[in-house]
Order: C-alpha cells, then structure tokens, then sequence
C-alpha cells in the first residue's frame, strides 16, 4: 500500500476534451506535454439535487451537469429504477490496471511533462482516481525479456534473489510518483506469472511448465519464500502490498503460446501448495498481505472455490476469491460482481490509455472515461445496493449498477449500448424521482446525498 497525501491547490476548473476523429464514429482525447483534458474533484452536491456525469458515442466525455429531484407529480412513461438501500450486497476494493513492463516502457517514453500528465490522468483528483494497482512479479507476457528475480540454479535459499531493473528504475518510480499524486491510498497486488526456470519442468520460465515437485518439497518451499523476498525488497523502497495472487491465469498455462510466462497448476495443487508453504510462509512473515486464489477466468467458478475452500486455513491469514480479471464489456453486467482490475494501463487494444511516444502523446480511448464513471466515484468501501427495475422493456434495456458510499451518498451508473435514446426513471424513496434519458450508446453516472 502507498499511502502519500500530497497538498492539493486550488483548482481551474475541468479542461475539455482535445479530441481526434478516427471516422467511423471512434474519437480519442489527445493529451501531450502543455495540455490534457481534466475533471473536477468530486463534490457531493446539496439535499434534493443531483450531479450527472455522461459520456458518449456522440463525443461527450464525463460531460458534468445538475438537476433537482422532484417529489411528486412526475410521470415516467418507460422505465422505472427504485434504489433500495436495506438491500446490500458486496463492498467494493476499487478499480485499476495492471503495471506491467510495457505499461512502464510506454509511461517512461514520454517526457516527464507528458508522464505526469498521463498519471495525474489515472490517480489524482483531476484524472479518474484509480485505486488499485497490480505488479507483475518479474516478467509477464508484456515483458520485453524473459527473467525472474533468482537465475542462479539451485539456489534454494534464494541468495541470489534481486529485484531487475525494470523494478528499480521503472516500476518503483512511477509508484512513488503516481501516489504522490493521489488523494487515495493506493492498493498494491502482486502477481507471478512464472518461477525460475530450475524451478520448473521444462527449465525454462516460458512456454507450458508446471513447478517441479509436489507441495511440501523444496522446490515449493523455494517458491514460497520467493514471495516473500519479494514483499521484502519491495518494502526496503517502501512500497507494501495490500494482496498478492498465488499464480496469474493458471490454467491458461494449457494453451499459452511458447514464448509465453506461466505456470500451470490445478485447484487441487493450488490448494495444497497454498495450505503447507504459501500459506505459512506468509503467516511467519512481518507482511499483513492478504491471498487471492483462482486469478483466472469465471468459467472455473464455482469448482475453484470450492476445492480450496475445504483446506485448513491459516490462522489470521486473510483468504480472497477473485474470479479473475473482467473485459471491457462487462463492468455493469451483474454476472461480475467481485471484479478487480480492468486491462494494463497505457497498451494498446482495449487499453484506456495509448501512448505515441514518436509525438510525445498519449490518447484518452474511450475505455478511459468508461472507466472513469465508477473509479471516480466509487471509492473503497462502497456496497451495492438493490436496485429495482420496475418492467421488462425491449426498446429499453439498459445495464445498471448502484452502490452507497462510504459517506452515504449514492451512485448510480446507467449504460445503454442500443442506437437509440431511452427514457427512464429514477426513484430513490428517501429524496424523489429524477425524469432522465439515456442518450444512444452512453453511460452516465448519477450522484446525490442520502435524506
């Protein structure tokens, strides 16, 4: 965890979008060294009224306005959502990317101006305040070279353990700055995609392997107290985990290309490498770091849990259970309820961010100020709540989500795929009724306080 309170200044005021047409209806912010688009901070606003924030196919993004509940005589002629508050579900941890060697490769090729832009864009009160932030631990599949942190074989007492460089002089760096930026603590998870190659069963940390031996044995006590120095050197720069993962996808190691990380390994195995070294390694250690399983696809659910629900836990060692990580297209489908983090930070394809370090330039996709209606608003501790869809309508099916915040306010995120406008309604029983429409592929978030 990073946890940096800066002293924030006053702000200017939102600066609108630069956009760039690429035909076809695609738009994308420009941002370079002088000039980048910027949000207000959050402000909840006054009793009986409420803030909109909506972006769209047609060019708005995150495009603020203000209305006033109205508390009788409104007729809502299509559909009707009802917030209901003593219906809670579960509490949200936040929203983020992953801080891969080419999302550091692609922040650093930029000048410094155009990298602070690019990370106030993320984390600060200006940008869509990411909270959460996964590090790979060593090479990934977005890794320029193959590597870990102990090369030397057969060092079982891991001597040779060190951090690479692209840790030291790329990724710590850019944490330290980013949380320096934020107003939020900043949630660190890390994630291996492969052990040492002595380590596994094709010696080598690319292509299908699984590690060599069975839990209990050296080489899995080996790996275990890889993590652990892992948390270690991390801490000696001062940066702790909130989470760690016990292993990145680990049964699309099955099908992983040759030149790719990873490491294959069943429930069963994860289980029982959890329950006699992973799990005790870290209950022996100075580190509070919490342990998420499965890190792969919802397809695994609910076997996954199931069989490494039946272990004989750790005592005082949190356990979580991630399903894994979600695609562009599914942040208000109910099926997803305990995401995490959305693709790597600034790549390409669905990344929110794509950097042109030739122009000294980065591109605000789409993707980012979708992301941005439930970063911004969504802090930690937030809980979703009932919502209520008065009829089944064919013209209107929009996807939607709503939580109450740790402060009490409420947040609901309406989106509408469909090519058409859609009218619909907003019941809150405590404060009244808002008339709304949902413009043609848009999203909107809705914020307003508790009466």
């Amino acid at each position: 965890m990073l946890d940096a309170r800066p002293q924030h200044g006053g702000n200017e005021g939102a600066r609108p979008c630069s956009p760039k047409y690429f035909g076809h209806g695609a738009m994308v912010c420009v941002c370079n060294a002088t000039y980048c688009d910027t949000l207000d901070p959050v402000v909840l606003p006054a009793p009986g009224t409420y803030v909109k924030y909506e972006s769209s196919k047609a060019g708005k993004r995150l495009e603020r306005s203000e209305g006033s509940f109205q508390r009788t005589g409104v007729s809502i002629a299509g559909l009707l959502l009802t917030v209901n508050v003593s219906t809670l579900y579960q509490r949200l941890k936040g929203f983020g990317g992953s801080l891969s060697d080419a999302a550091a490769l692609n922040i650093l090729g930029l000048s410094p101006p155009a990298q602070d832009k690019l990370l106030q864009s993320y984390f600060s009160e200006e940008g869509i305040e990411y909270n959460l932030i996964r590090l790979p631990m060593a090479c990934s599949d977005f890794s320029m070279r193959p590597y870990s942190y102990d090369d030397v074989a057969d060092d079982y007492e891991l001597k040779h353990f060190k951090l690479a460089e692209e840790d030291v002089k790329m990724k710590i760096p850019i944490l330290h700055r980013a949380s320096a930026m934020s107003k939020r603590p900043l949630l660190l998870y890390g994630s291996p995609w492969t052990a040492p190659g002595w380590m596994r069963s094709n010696g080598d940390v690319r292509g299908k392997g699984v590690l060599k031996g069975q839990a209990g044995d050296k080489y899995h006590k080996t790996w275990a107290n890889y993590f652990i120095k892992f948390l270690d050197e991390y801490a000696k720069h001062n940066v702790t985990f909130w989470a760690v993962t016990v292993q990145n996808e680990p049964l699309a190691g099955l099908l992983t290309p040759p030149q790719s990380p990873t490491i294959v390994s069943t429930a069963k195995q994860q289980r029982d490498f959890v329950v006699q070294d992973l799990g005790p390694a870290l209950a022996r250690s100075s580190h509070r770091t919490r342990l998420i399983i499965l890190d792969d696809q919802r397809i695994h659910l609910p076997h996954w849990a199931k069989v490494v629900k039946g272990l004989q836990w750790i005592p005082h060692l949190p356990l979580l259970r991630v399903p894994g990580l979600l695609g562009p297209g599914a942040a208000l489908q109910p099926q997803h309820p305990h995401g995490t983090a959305p693709p790597a930070l600034p790549t390409r394809g669905w990344g929110p961010i794509i950097v042109d370090s030739s122009k000294d330039t980065f591109y605000k996709q789409p993707m980012f100020y979708h992301m941005g209606h439930f970063s911004k608003f969504i802090p930690e501790g937030s809980q979703r709540v009932g919502l209520q869809q008065s009829r089944r309508c064919l013209l209107c099916q929009l996807e939607h989500v709503a939580v109450v915040r740790p402060d009490g306010a409420l947040v609901l995120v309406v989106l509408n795929r469909s090519g058409w406008d859609v009218s619909f309604g907003i019941q809150d029983p405590a404060v009244g009724f808002i008339e709304a429409v949902a413009p043609a592929n848009s999203i909107q978030t809705y914020l307003w306080r508790q009466q």
